[in-house]
């Protein structure tokens, strides 16, 4: 088994390709074949040592996979899994980035005539995150108006098709001026450029002082206080990320330090007068929740069968390459998911 190993926290020079014995699948396990594995921000943080459920160094993560099935494990059945040779994605807890995967049978959905390998694994993370964020938590219903930080990356952009699918949203997407046109063409009402912009005074300008009715915001820090400023009544703020804390390549204590000050203190008090939501996503803290996983992971493959959504894939990166993947999305200069293959 070949895969990307984090050999220690620091820049992507410490990561290496190294092979170890293929895994063997446990009961109820399937083995995988992995033709492709999601990068993730959670994927860069860990690497950088700032994000607290990875695995020590050395370690192999990664989140998601696409590939085929080629081995059951003891007491695993054609009834209870995919049957050897299907075609698969599935989130895994870790270990993703290997050409070789064991893990549970229900955690992998067959991947639709429709999707390439590469597409597939785009999906389990960033959509899965976008249609838990919208649908199950925030609950954007049609009209509403929703703004969107790190539009134009993969979890970006598959809340913009998501919002699609429910029709009549308002999104207002914060990116670099250059990725406007593709934010356009994913749906986004308003692009925001962030780097120019201060995207306060814009949304408010846009909604006429209003603000908006939901935030989805994986930057963290004062970005959060600032989101809270933006909501109507009834508005809802989603965290899920803190992208924040890694602003180079290095982890940095002062960037830390001043970031982890920035976080709003809330109450319940506080919420009530505002008549404001706040709620928290951790896709990896979901593990257990096996139903909730696969119907968010089934309806996604539905609405990918009839191009209701279509995973964009910025860049295709051999693992022998993965540093530079790991800089194209600390850089964020990614229109879309980034994926590695053996």
């Amino acid at each position: 088994m070949r895969a990307v190993w984090i050999t220690r926290h620091g820049a992507p020079e410490v990561l290496a390709v190294r092979e170890t014995a293929d895994p063997e699948p446990g009961p109820g396990e399937i083995r995988v074949r992995v033709k492709a594995a999601g990068l993730s921000f959670s994927d860069v943080m860990a690497r950088q040592g700032l994000y607290p459920d990875a695995p020590r160094p050395p370690c192999v993560v990664g989140y998601e996979i696409a590939g085929v099935v080629d081995k059951h494990g003891p007491s695993t059945t054609a009834e209870t899994a995919p049957a050897v040779g299907a075609r698969v994605m599935a989130l895994v807890r870790f270990g993703g980035h290997a050409d070789v995967a064991c893990l549970p049978a229900g955690q992998a959905v067959e991947i639709p005539d429709e999707l390439g390998f590469e597409q597939a694994a785009a999906i389990p993370v960033n959509y899965l995150t976008a249609y838990h964020m919208v649908v199950r938590v925030a609950g954007v219903r049609p009209g509403e108006r929703v703004l969107v930080h790190m539009a134009a990356g993969g979890v970006g952009i598959a809340v913009l098709q998501v919002c699609g699918t429910i029709g009549g949203v308002v999104t207002y997407g914060t990116a670099s001026a250059a990725k406007h046109d593709v934010l356009r063409a994913e749906g986004c009402t308003h692009p925001i450029d962030y780097c120019r912009d201060d995207y306060v005074r814009r949304v408010r300008e846009l909604t006429g002082g209003q603000g908006v009715d939901v935030v989805l915001d994986p930057l963290g820090g004062r970005d959060w206080k600032k989101g809270l400023s933006l909501l109507r009544p009834a508005g809802r703020l989603v965290a899920y990320g803190f992208a924040n804390l890694a602003g180079g390549e290095r982890r940095s204590l002062g960037r830390l330090l001043r970031q982890a000050t920035g976080v709003p203190l809330f109450t319940p008090l506080g919420l009530m007068d505002r008549n404001h939501t706040i709620s928290g996503v951790n896709l990896g803290h979901l593990w257990d929740q096996g139903t909730l996983v696969r119907e968010g992971l089934q309806t996604l493959v539905a609405l990918a069968r009839t191009g209701q959504i279509t995973p964009r894939v910025d860049m295709v990166v051999p693992f022998a390459d993965a540093a530079d993947a790991h800089r194209r999305i600390t850089q964020r200069r990614n229109v879309g998911k980034v994926v590695l293959i053996p």
